[in-house]
């Protein structure tokens, strides 16, 4: 198995394909293998790199809390591309990938070629601030408590991801089936240590408004936590647009992977072609 070490940590990773890299960032209750649908269409023409997060196996999991937190995640895809020879990627994220990814283009913004920003944002908003807390910290409780397969039932029945298992039983049953093989340690000690103590976005709102890599943010119109929030970044980040899904929550690549594949194709073209360009100014002198 193929593994670099970032921070004194074993990261498991995957490569596919050749060309222009991509990285690909997990969610929380992911880990590579929700990849599937995206590193099969675009290992076609370019190279796709998923790996696991510190924390889920076949990754080391630290028993250590001090090993866990949101600078670390965004350190790790540095560390990743620079054991594997990458000076530059697109960094495609998702939820608490995207976070990372996020946060990624700002401390390490001439790695970062674009950003494919999914469903980021959980808790951001002011008034969610509390109640993210609380339960980010309930579902670690849970995880140590009941375990990580009654911990994945509940996560999967919530009202972001019923989505998916509304519109495809199948995958639904492959999302929570993962979920439940995560190890109940490294889950819990992320919600309490990266999840619940993460900053919110708006608190980098000056370096949103500097920042000139190309963003794509992506959010599904029922992924009610993250939706004010991707509208707020659209606003911050000049270089930014925002594609919202229909009918869709949380796991926006799994729910509807042919769209998701689709704009983010649109998008890496136009990207490359240098054609994503910064908003014109005359677009936002009404917004304050």
């Amino acid at each position: 198995m193929p593994y670099i070490k970032s921070n004194k940590v074993k990261l498991y990773y995957e490569e596919t394909g050749e060309g222009y890299p991509i990285i690909f960032v997990h969610e929380f209750g992911s880990d590579l293998r929700e990849w599937e649908q995206q590193v099969r269409y675009f290992s076609r023409e370019y190279k796709c790199i998923t790996f696991n997060a510190r924390g889920y196996p076949p990754s080391e999991v630290p028993r250590d809390f001090k090993q866990y937190g949101y600078k670390y995640s965004v350190d790790d895809i540095a560390n990743l591309m620079n054991k594997l020879n990458i000076n530059k990627a697109h960094i495609i994220g998702l939820s608490m990938g995207a976070y990372a990814a996020l946060l990624f283009g700002l401390k390490y913004k001439k790695m970062a070629k674009s950003l494919i920003i999914a469903g980021v944002g959980s808790g951001a908003m002011p008034q969610h601030r509390k109640s993210f807390y609380s339960m980010a910290n309930e579902l670690a409780d849970n995880f140590i408590k009941k375990g990580s397969k009654k911990t994945a039932s509940i996560i999967s029945n919530t009202g972001s991801r019923i989505q998916l298992k509304n519109k495809d039983i199948r995958g639904w049953l492959e999302f929570r089936k993962h979920l439940e093989e995560h190890s109940n340690i490294g889950s819990a000690l992320t919600m309490q240590q990266y999840q619940a103590l993460r900053p919110s976005l708006m608190d980098f709102e000056g370096e949103f408004k500097k920042m000139n890599i190309p963003v794509l943010l992506a959010v599904g119109d029922e992924d009610e936590l993250c939706l004010e929030i991707n509208i707020y970044l659209k606003r911050q980040i000049k270089t930014s647009g925002l594609w919202i899904c229909p009918r869709t929550g949380h796991a926006i690549n799994l729910e509807e992977p042919a769209a998701f594949n689709r704009e983010v194709q649109n998008f890496l073209s136009t990207v490359e072609r240098g054609n994503w360009l910064k908003r014109d100014k005359v677009s936002i002198k009404d917004i304050n």
